[in-house]
C-alpha cells in the first residue's frame, strides 16, 4: 500500500478544532497571567489581572446583512465620543467603510479564523446577533466581563435554533411579549434568568426615517413581492414553479427575492427556477443587500415564515398573503414551551393565508386585499406589542451598554485600603 487517505467528517473536525482553539487559548491565558503577576509585582500592584488591552466595547456581526441592525448603535457610539470596536466576519461588510474617529471596524477572518479571535479576545461587554454562543465553535472568553445578545427581528424570540441564546448573559427585545417567552424556556430547561431588556429594533427605527424622507413611488403596474424563508417549508421549496406560474397569471409585476441563505442552501433550486424564469417585464430577480427600495415600491407582499413579513407591515403599512405551512418546531427552542407562537397569533390580523388550492384565484385574492383596510388595525396592535420604543432603540442599547459596564467597573473596584493605626 503506498498511503492512506485519512477522512475526517466535518462534526469530528469541528470537535477538533475546538480542542485546539481551547488549547491554544488556556496557553495564552497562562502566558498572559504570568506576564501581568510579573507587572503587578514590578509596579507595586497598580496592575490589574486582564486590564491592558481590553476593549471596553465589542460589536461582533458574523455577516454583513446585520450592519443595518449595528449601524444605528455604532453612530450612537461615535455621536457620543465613546470608543468601541466593531468586529465582522464579513470582508465586504460595508460598516469597513465608515470613516469612524471612535469606533473601531474590523474584518477578524471568517468562519473559524473568526471564532479564534472571538475566543481570545479581552472586553468588558460584547454585543452580538449570533446565536449559539457556548454551543458550537464559539466559546465565552474568559476574558469578557459579559455577553449580550440583541435581536435582529421583530417576530419572536422561540424560533431560534435550539440553545441559541442560553449562554448569553443578557438578551435587548424588541417588545414586552418576549419576556414571558425567554421567562417560560429558562423555566423549562431549569436555567437561570437571564437579564432581559426591551429596547426596540434599531434597524426598523431607521428604516422608518428613510421612508419618511424618501419620495412618494406610484407604480403604473402594480408590484407584488415573492419574498419566502429558505428551507423545506419554505414557499419556493414547496411550490417552485407552480407559484411563480400563478404569480405571472396575476398580470401584475412580479418580483422574487429569495432569502440570502437560499444562495447558499438552495443554489440548485435558485438556479433551476432562474434559467426556467428569467429577468423580464413581467418579472425580476432581486438580490440587493438592502431591501428598502424593493420593500418600499412592492404593493402587496406574498411571503411565508419570513421575519421581512413585519418589516413589510409595520414600517410600511401595506398587505400580506402569508402561504400556509407544516411548522417543524423540534429543531428550535419553540419545542421547550408549551404556547402557541405570537408570530402565529399575530399573522391573521395582518393579512390573509394561502392555499395550494387557491392558486388558481391569486388575482382575486391581491385586488380584495390591496384596498382593504380591515387589517390596518391588526398591524397597529403588532407595532405596539413588537416595536416598542420607536426611534429610540440606538440611544437605548448603548445606554444600557454604558450602564452595565459602569455597573462592572464597580463591582471589580478594588476595596479602599485601610490606613493602619
Amino acid at each position: 500500500m503506498r498511503g492512506v487517505l485519512l477522512y475526517i467528517d466535518p462534526g469530528t473536525g469541528s470537535m477538533l478544532f475546538t480542542i485546539l482553539i481551547g488549547i491554544a487559548a488556556t496557553g495564552m491565558f497562562f502566558v498572559q497571567k504570568l506576564i501581568l503577576k510579573i507587572k503587578f509585582r514590578l509596579s507595586g500592584g497598580k496592575v490589574s489581572a486582564g486590564s491592558e488591552n481590553r476593549i471596553p466595547y465589542v460589536i461582533f456581526s458574523d455577516s454583513k446583512r446585520y450592519w443595518n441592525t449595528f449601524k444605528p448603535i455604532c453612530d450612537e457610539f461615535e455621536r457620543r465620543g465613546i470608543e468601541a470596536a466593531y468586529w465582522t466576519a464579513s470582508p465586504d461588510d460595508p460598516a469597513l467603510e465608515e470613516k469612524y474617529g471612535h469606533v473601531k471596524c474590523e474584518f477578524i477572518g471568517e468562519g473559524n479564523r473568526a471564532f479564534a479571535r472571538l475566543n481570545m479576545m479581552s472586553a468588558d461587554v460584547c454585543l452580538s446577533t449570533t446565536p449559539g454562543l457556548d454551543v458550537l465553535q464559539w466559546k465565552r472568553s474568559r476574558n469578557v466581563k459579559y455577553y449580550v445578545h440583541i435581536l435582529h427581528e421583530t417576530g419572536g424570540t422561540l424560533l431560534y435554533r435550539m440553545f441559541g441564546m442560553d449562554y448569553y448573559d443578557a438578551i435587548l427585545l424588541t417588545g414586552d411579549f418576549q419576556i414571558q417567552e425567554i421567562r417560560d424556556l429558562e423555566a423549562s430547561r431549569g436555567d437561570p434568568a437571564k437579564e432581559l431588556k426591551v429596547v426596540g429594533c434599531p434597524y426598523m427605527d431607521e428604516m422608518k426615517k428613510r421612508l419618511e424622507s424618501a419620495e412618494p413611488l406610484t407604480n403604473e403596474t402594480k408590484t407584488i413581492l415573492l419574498a419566502p424563508s429558505w428551507g423545506k417549508s419554505a414557499i419556493l421549496t414547496l411550490y417552485g414553479e407552480k407559484i411563480i406560474e400563478a404569480l405571472l397569471k396575476t398580470g401584475y409585476h412580479i418580483v422574487i427575492r429569495p432569502h440570502p441563505q437560499s444562495m447558499t442552501s438552495e443554489k440548485e433550486l435558485l438556479d433551476r427556477l432562474m434559467k426556467a424564469y428569467p429577468d423580464s417585464s413581467d418579472l425580476e430577480w432581486n438580490f440587493d443587500p438592502d431591501n428598502f427600495e424593493i420593500l418600499r415600491r412592492s404593493d402587496l407582499m406574498i411571503t411565508d415564515f419570513s421575519g421581512v413579513i413585519f418589516d413589510f407591515t409595520l414600517v410600511f403599512g401595506k398587505p400580506i398573503i402569508y402561504a400556509e405551512y407544516e411548522f417543524d418546531p423540534a429543531p428550535y427552542d419553540a419545542a421547550w414551551v408549551d404556547r402557541t407562537l405570537w408570530r402565529d397569533e399575530i399573522l391573521p390580523k395582518l393579512g390573509v393565508p394561502l392555499k395550494e388550492e387557491q392558486f388558481g384565484q391569486l388575482k382575486e385574492l391581491i385586488d380584495d386585499l390591496s384596498d382593504n383596510e380591515e387589517f390596518a388595525a391588526g398591524r397597529e396592535q403588532a407595532r405596539n406589542e413588537a416595536w416598542m420604543n420607536i426611534g429610540r432603540s440606538a440611544a437605548l442599547t448603548v445606554d444600557y451598554l454604558v450602564d452595565k459596564k459602569k455597573e462592572l467597573d464597580e463591582k471589580d473596584a478594588p476595596e479602599p485600603a485601610v490606613a493602619e493605626a
